[in-house]
């Protein structure tokens, strides 16, 4: 059967980098594993390229970057090195912490350099391997090209230029080895992309309870209440419009770009004189304060405008990309900006009709669904948690990475 159908203060505030690294890179011991980096780890990971989980299509990927235990293993390396930042202080997995479903949970949006509360919610890398286009807004549409937007933001890694970064790189003489290993030459920014989209292409997981119900013929896999949930999904809750289920697989997206109008509400917020802020002071703990009092600690914060930046078209004003809801229990904050905490209120706001405006997506409408409806509807999307979530965690904190406080893992041929 197919079911396919058509941070913490919005004003750029400066945190301690000691305090972020503790925010947000949790590292277990239980997890770690020990200094050396384990060839079994590669093999595991490339064999989740080779055959993917119940639920998901094969995995694709360039021509001219097939997958290789070589390149996953310099990319998972890489992913996790802050020495990649200009301070040596930011890794990729800063925003996109392992056991955190590859976000960050803790802010509304991510940090970066020196601290700076970055405009944006980090998305999950969970199946990012399955993405049509990367960003909120769509601008890059290949896991190789997309790692040098945040390597060279400002306010992201700060890396001052490409060639700055692959010297950088090449002075670390744990790399340069490597590079020759899994691409018979030395570092270059081709290299850095195509070992860390390897990398991020083993980051799937499904086999969820949905699918071992929907796909495995599992009967028992999911509760009565989540079998209510999943015929909501399909029919009165209307999600199938946006989160796409095919007859074979899936990706519970729709890879498009809709206006809930969280964004439009969010520019006309900013444009009002004399507003206050939202701040969240703690996980779950809010406060209010002024515009000015924000503006005078930071950088104003800038407007957002979604796909219109990328294309220009006036149609494209506050559409954002439409994620996918598989593992989305894990992933909260919700929305583009993180302004939604917990998958009840992302189904209440769709329930009440989003934010209405003149580009509202026709698809948003009031849905008047009860109380015990909405709570069929979470408790459908909390099913949708792939079973090997603490397999990608342990392979991501399988090695030492040689950030400054370790020292450099040994290389294996």
């Amino acid at each position: 059967m197919s079911y396919d159908t058509s941070t913490a203060v919005k004003g750029r505030v400066i945190v301690p980098c000691l305090l972020l690294a503790s925010l947000t890179f949790p590292f277990s011991n239980a997890l770690a594993g020990d200094a050396t980096i384990h060839p079994d780890r590669d093999r595991a990971a490339l064999a989740r390229i080779q055959k993917v989980p119940l639920g998901l299509p094969a995995v694709p990927y360039p021509e001219d970057n097939p997958p290789s235990e070589l390149k996953i293993r310099v990319g998972r390396k890489l992913f996790y090195d802050r020495r990649l930042s200009h301070d040596n202080t930011i890794s990729c997995a800063m925003c996109h912490v392992p056991e955190q479903g590859f976000t960050v949970n803790e802010t509304t949006t991510a940090v970066g350099a020196q601290g700076k509360t970055l405009r944006r919610n980090a998305p999950t890398l969970l199946n990012v391997a399955f993405a049509g286009s990367l960003f909120h807004d769509g601008r890059e549409t290949t896991l190789e090209t997309q790692v040098i937007s945040p390597l060279l933001a400002p306010d992201e890694m700060a890396i001052p230029s490409i060639g700055f970064l692959v010297e950088k790189i090449r002075r670390l003489d744990d790399y340069e080895k490597l590079f020759q290993l899994a691409f018979d030459r030395g570092v270059s920014i081709e290299g850095v992309g195509a070992a860390i989209a390897s990398y991020e292409r083993t980051l799937v997981a499904a086999n969820s309870p949905f699918d071992r119900w929907h796909y495995g013929n599992e009967p028992d896999a999911l509760t009565p209440e989540q079998k209510e949930g999943f015929y909501l999904f399909v029919d009165k809750a209307k999600c199938l419009n946006c989160h796409v289920i095919n007859e074979d697989f899936a990706l519970f997206t729709d890879n498009g770009f809709h206006d809930t109008g969280v964004g439009w509400k969010r520019s006309m917020e900013k444009a009002a004189p004399g507003r206050t802020v939202r701040v969240e002071l703690a996980p779950g703990v809010f406060t209010s304060i002024s515009r000015e009092a924000i503006e005078s600690a930071g950088i104003p914060e800038q407007d957002d405008r979604g796909r219109y930046e990328v294309t220009l078209d006036p149609s494209d004003r506050w559409r954002f990309k439409t994620p996918t809801l598989r593992n989305i229990a894990l992933t909260a904050p919700y929305m583009h900006d993180g302004s939604l905490s917990t998958l009840r209120d992302v189904v209440i706001f769709y329930d009440r009709g989003g934010f209405p405006h003149e580009n509202l997506d026709p698809v948003i409408q009031p849905l008047h669904l009860t109380d015990d409806e909405i709570d069929a509807l979470v408790a459908f999307l909390r099913s949708l948690t792939g079973d090997n979530i603490r397999e990608l965690v342990e392979d991501a904190r399988s090695a030492r990475i040689g950030n400054p406080e370790n020292p450099p893992a040994e290389i294996s041929d």
